[in-house]
């Protein structure tokens, strides 16, 4: 499944470097190095979500390789952090992530959505090392996550629980019940990370179920959130937002990304119709180059 035509980082020093500025750089590239990889995979394999999973690329890169606290080796580790992504169509970034932090081979790749494959549309928490939880009927996510935080609590462990949402689960009625329950229980170390690209499977979030203002909501609903939006295809901003969720004592704390539906590709990104739509050869063909060209230009920063 590794295409032999881009120059590749090596997952494992980006863990090791103590450089924060180089190590930044890194995680900015294996970010569109993943996207390049879902693309090829979603074009090989017929099918598999571009659009989410675009939008979400950095910041599973700076969870994973940064932030979390976790074992490849030991996936269910007691006390490890949490990170249940509840926009679980966004499989295929996911398992690419997954797969380059060392949790299975990469190799493994070539079975996407295929018969007899671990490797579903939707992850499974019992068959994929990894995943905490089985995601793809949005909504689930935010009240799981409150759960484990939850028994953090009960069971003294210090732990931190995230769940990353999008536009589609703030549509459904149980994540704000999850979202009034945190604010009465006021877990500690539990962190809601919104992936707010403004689109979803058939249009945009304003047409379907308009969400803004977004930051007040959430404050409305007793939750701690930042004075400021951040970028989300920007890892440096992205481990900024971690910066200020380490400093706070507040809890809950939700930190909402300005992201892009379909990032990468100009006519795919802010574009409903690549929500989960084929890319065929024609496609493929057009979208390539302009991804290859952006990881071109952040290979100039290692």
């Amino acid at each position: 499944m590794l295409t032999a035509d881009i120059f590749r980082i090596e997952p494992g020093k980006i863990l090791l470097e103590r450089d924060l500025e180089k190590k930044t750089a890194m995680m900015q590239y294996l970010a569109q190095e993943c996207r390049v990889d879902v693309m090829d995979i979603i074009h090989q394999k017929g099918t598999g979500h571009w659009g989410g999973a675009a939008s979400a690329a950095e910041l599973l890169v700076a969870l994973y390789f940064h932030i979390l606290n976790i074992n490849q080796q030991e996936p269910r580790w007691p006390d490890r952090d949490r990170l249940i992504i509840s926009k679980g169509h966004a499989s295929c970034m996911i398992y690419t992530v997954l797969a380059k932090r060392g949790f299975f081979p990469f190799a493994e790749m070539d079975t996407f959505r295929q018969l007899n494959s671990r490797l579903q549309g939707h992850p499974c928490m019992n068959k994929v090392p990894g995943v905490e939880m089985s995601t793809g009927a949005l909504g689930h996510g935010m009240s799981v996550t409150l759960g484990m935080a939850l028994a953090a609590k009960v069971q003294n462990k210090n732990f931190w629980s995230y769940v990353l949402i999008g536009d589609g689960d703030l549509n459904e009625g149980q994540t704000w019940e999850g979202i009034m329950s945190a604010a009465k229980f006021k877990p500690e170390r539990f962190v809601a990370l919104v992936d707010y690209n403004k689109v979803q499977l058939d249009g945009p979030s304003e047409e379907i179920m308009p969400l803004d203002p977004l930051p007040e909501k959430f404050s409305a609903f007793g939750w701690n959130v930042p004075p400021r939006l951040y970028n989300g295809h920007r890892v440096s901003e992205i481990l900024e937002s971690f910066d200020w969720i380490q400093e706070q004592e507040r809890w809950p704390v939700v930190v909402i990304y300005k992201t892009h539906k379909g990032r990468g590709v100009s006519f795919m990104e802010d574009n409903y119709k690549w929500h989960g739509s084929p890319v065929d050869d024609d496609t493929y063909a057009s979208a390539r180059p302009e991804l290859l060209q952006t990881l071109s230009a952040l290979k100039e920063e290692l």
